[in-house]
């Protein structure tokens, strides 16, 4: 189920999917960076500040 399959048609059912499957994977990606960067914040300079 990838766009550049020759099956894929763009229909609204795919577009709410992929819709939400992104905004998903974006917010975990976004969650993540945070906690990465505030723990190095948390380590690094914060301790040594």
């Amino acid at each position: 189920m990838f766009p550049f399959c020759f099956e894929w048609m763009w229909d609204m059912s795919h577009i709410v999917f992929m819709g939400g499957l992104w905004l998903a994977l974006i917010t975990i990606g976004l969650g993540m960076t945070y906690c990465i960067c505030r723990a190095f914040y948390d380590t690094y300079i914060r301790k040594n500040g």
